[in-house]
This record gives C-alpha cells, structure tokens and sequence, in this order.
C-alpha cells in the first residue's frame, strides 16, 4: 500500500474537520431571499460581538442605518435578528413560547451569572407571586415596609444633636443607589429582630448591615456586564466567584427566615421552592439573583431623576407643588418637632406630575435589549407587509431605546429632558404616540413588554418615588456645580436595564429643619 493510499483516509477525516468547524463559525450560512439582510462580519464566529459589546447603541444605529429596519447580525455564534420598527413589535411580543421563548436565554444567563439552575414554571412562580405581593393589595403593604426603611436610613437623626442642620457631601449616584438599595433590600428581606437588640439598637444593625451589603453589591454590579458577556480576567473571576459565595451565604434562606417583616414576596419565593424540592443551597443563589433583579435597576434610575429635577427647575418646581399638595390633601405637614410623614400608596396615585417625569427619565435612561430564543422556522410580518423568515435556532431582539425611546417622529425633540412629555394639556396621563401617523403601542418600554415584563414594575415605580417625594420633602438638596453637564452613560451598561453614569456628580443636602 503506498503511503499516498495511508494517508488519504487521515486528509480526508482532517478536511471534513475543517469544514464541519467553518460551519459552525458561521462561514457557509448565506442569506435566502425571504430572509432579513445578513451582516455577519468579519470575524469567523465573533461576527459582531466587540463591535455589540462596545457600544450597543452605536453599533445597532449603525446596522438600521445600512440596512433598514429589520436585519440579521452574527454575535458570538448567534444569528441575531434585529426588528427596528416599533409598529412592528406587536406581533413578536405575542408570539407564543412555542416559536419564540424568552426563558431558554434567561436560564443561561442566571446560570453563568448567579450560579441557579432554573426549574420548570420559575417564570410563572414569580410572575404570579409578584402579582400577589407587588401590586394591588400587596403593594400597599410593601409601601409602608418601604417608607419606614427608608426613613430609618435618610432621617434617622431627626431630633438629635447629630441632626443639626449642616451640609453633608456625597455623589449624587452614590447617595441615591445607596439608600434606595438598602430600603429596599430591607423591606423585601426583613429586619432584624426588636426582640433581639432593643427597637432602636435593631434599627442600627439594619443600617450598618445594609450599608456593608450595599458596599459588597457595587463591586458585583461593576463585574455584571462582563461577568454576562463570559469576558472576565482571571482576576476579577475569582472576585466574582468570592462575592458570589459571600452573597449566597449573607441572603441565605437560613439568615432570611431569622429577620422579621419578611416580605411575602420573599417568603412565597422560598415556599414554593421548597415545595419543589429544590436543595437549601439552590434557593440561596436564588435569593440573591431576586436581590439583584428587585434593586440592581432602582437605584441608578432615582440618580436620573434626581439629577434631572436640579438641571431642569421647572420640573423640581412642578413635581415640588404637587409633593406639597398631596400632603396638604392628606393633612400631613413637616415641621420641627412634628411627626414623621406617613407616605402611603393611595398617596402615590396622586401624582401625575410625578409619573409624567419618571416616565421621561426612564425614556432617556432604560435601555433593556429584548431576546427571545426562535424555537422553531418561523416568518415575521413586518407593519409594511412585508414576511421575512427566520431560522429555528436564532435570536430575535429588540432594543427600544434606539427604535421607541429616542425616535425623534414619536418623541420630538428625543435628548431632551421634558417633564411633562407625558402629560395631556388636561394633566391626564398622556398615551398618544405616533410614527407614520400610526399610532405606537408600545411608545417607551423601560420594563419590557408582554409576557416577560417585569413583574416588580410597580414596587419599584413606587420605590423610586418613595426616595424622590421623601428627599424633597425633609432635605434641601443641590449640586456642588450648578454648571456640571449631566454625565455620558456607560456604555458597558447597554441592554442590562438602567444605565449608569460615565461618572458620578457631587451634590450637597441638609435637613430641611
């Protein structure tokens, strides 16, 4: 036998090797022709990926630009199919779970990033247990937890000798994410028991642990989008997988069921796992993976609106007169020596103003990119009729801050600040929005939409405004620099909820008396 007749069976295995490895970097796939336009880039696999990672934003504004408002990108060995077109989303945020799931990326994503491995029905635990707890009836309750947490942090000091009317300094995100975070984690996760220490000695340990929590969060929060994206250094995944452990342990159902005030969230959340069967460790990484998705977002947002309300005077004037009103409504005045406000949910329904400037700060700061996993060959019906095929095994995705948020048609005038962009001339919440004179359904959507819409939408409307009526209604607050422009988002925060600032600014505040 010639060593030729040897070897070909060898080169032949090697060659198919090759070319079963080019397929799977993407480098057969070519576009039909009643698929989307195809840009797979030109990296073997990557495709898009750093371009993507970069700067979400940038990237995809660039891709509606050159290829119109629905297209096919390659993004780490994913075929992503972009839809631009608001008046197109319809259609993909109802599609059944049978064609596209949303669940299958998520259940990777909690996997890499918090260490839990999903069970079956999680989604639907946790919307239906949300609907009890964090709306309606359920939300009344989580209020009051949230108001007396809150005030427990930011006026503690009310008359005391350490609560002398002087100037403190701080950054505003810092400040903001702090106590809104801690509040919140302490409403949801419970207190430490007054039988324990005494009211006020258990009042202080809340403080302190929450702020040491706080502390150990912010340096998970900065790994996340890195941490999400699989591009950590040897370094920082080591740091990450101590925080990991550390969190597990300091949210373990074992702690949790010690406190007191227990939100019914959180014990509902434990229940129904143990139900399942699920092991004790397994329900501790799911306590802090609901830690992250209830107060990761919150937080940065009331930094926004802050910040907004100081660089926009008429909006802090018009959201301070009805803060005002509302507690005049109520009876209620702040004065020294006076009783601590009693801040309710009724009271929060009250304030149109307010909505109205939430709702715009969301609009120029949520930029959450929507994806759902295609189950099966499917077509997508595009508003101008026209059908584009997609491929079992791709993604779909939508990224409204680009197509909804900031689209000068629906929202004119889109980087502007305007407070009242969703209020009506008769101060009636305002919902309608139109592009090509149809009207948008889905006119900004910090939340999501349809069936995997955040479920904890409400309790954190309700937390940020809690944080915003409270400041304004105890503290003088202002900037350091007046002139400071308002920071650059982060880019590396793209596609994860609320963005951050590029930096942090300085402001000032005092007790009001």
């Amino acid at each position: 036998m010639s060593k030729m007749a040897l070897f070909f069976p060898i080169i032949l295995a090697l060659l198919a090797s090759v070319i079963g490895g080019l397929y799977l970097l993407g480098m057969f796939r070519k576009r039909r022709s009643d698929e989307p336009p195809l840009d797979k880039g030109t990296i073997p696999w990557l495709g898009y990926a750093l371009d993507f990672r970069k700067s979400t934003s940038n990237f995809l504004q660039k891709m509606h630009k050159k290829h119109g408002d629905i297209f096919t990108v390659q993004i780490a060995g994913y075929y992503f199919t972009f839809v631009m077109d608001p008046l197109s989303f319809g259609p993909i945020i109802k599609e059944s779970k049978t064609n596209l799931d949303f669940e299958e990326f998520a259940r990777e994503l909690v996997s890499r990033v918090f260490g839990y491995q999903s069970v079956t029905h999680d989604h639907k635990m946790l919307e239906k247990s949300s609907t009890k707890h964090l709306m309606g009836d359920g939300l009344v309750v989580m209020t009051q937890a949230m108001m007396e947490n809150l005030q427990n942090l930011m006026v503690h000091n009310i008359g005391s000798s350490k609560g002398e009317r002087e100037w403190h300094q701080d950054g505003l995100f810092n400040y903001s994410y702090n106590i809104v975070f801690r509040a919140g984690y302490l409403a949801l996760y419970g207190n430490e028991p007054a039988k324990n220490k005494g009211k006020e000695k258990a009042k202080e340990f809340d403080r302190t642990h929450s702020d040491e929590l706080f502390y150990e969060f912010r340096k998970y929060d900065q790994l996340f989008p890195r941490l999400a994206y699989s591009v950590l250094p040897p370094k920082d995944k080591i740091e990450a997988e101590r925080l990991k452990r550390l969190f597990w342990n300091m949210l373990s159902v074992k702690k949790t069921l010690q406190k007191e005030n227990i939100s019914g969230w959180i014990g509902e959340q434990h229940q129904q796992r143990a139900e399942q069967g699920m092991p004790e460790h397994m329900q501790d990484r799911f306590m802090f993976l609901l830690l992250w998705a209830s107060q990761g977002n919150t937080g940065p947002a009331s930094f926004w609106f802050i910040l907004y309300l100081l660089k926009h005077p008429e909006a802090m004037r018009a959201v301070r007169e009805e803060v005002e009103a509302v507690l005049k409504e109520t009876g209620q005045e702040v004065k020294p020596g006076g009783p601590l406000i009693n801040l309710t949910r009724d009271m929060l329904m009250k304030t149109p103003v307010m909505d109205s400037a939430v709702e715009e700060t969301l609009r120029l700061t949520a930029a959450p990119v929507l994806i759902r996993a295609v189950k099966q060959d499917m077509k997508i019906k595009m508003a101008s009729g026209n059908d584009f095929s997609i491929r079992k095994g791709d993604r779909v995705a939508l990224f409204p801050y680009i197509a909804v948020q900031m689209d000068p048609e629906i929202h004119p005038e889109p980087e502007k600040y305007k407070y009242n962009r969703f209020l009506n001339e008769d101060g009636t919440k305002k919902t309608d929005f139109f592009k090509n004179g149809k009207k948008v359904k889905y006119y900004t959507m910090p939340w999501g939409a349809g069936s995997t819409i955040c479920p904890g939408r409400f309790f954190a409307t309700n937390e940020l405004k809690q944080f915003v009526f409270l400041m304004l209604t105890y503290f003088e607050f202002e900037l350091v620099n007046p002139d400071e422009e308002i920071p650059g988002i982060d880019p590396n925060r793209w596609g994860f909820g609320t963005m951050q600032p590029t930096h942090d600014v300085q402001f000032r505040y005092r007790l009001r008396y």
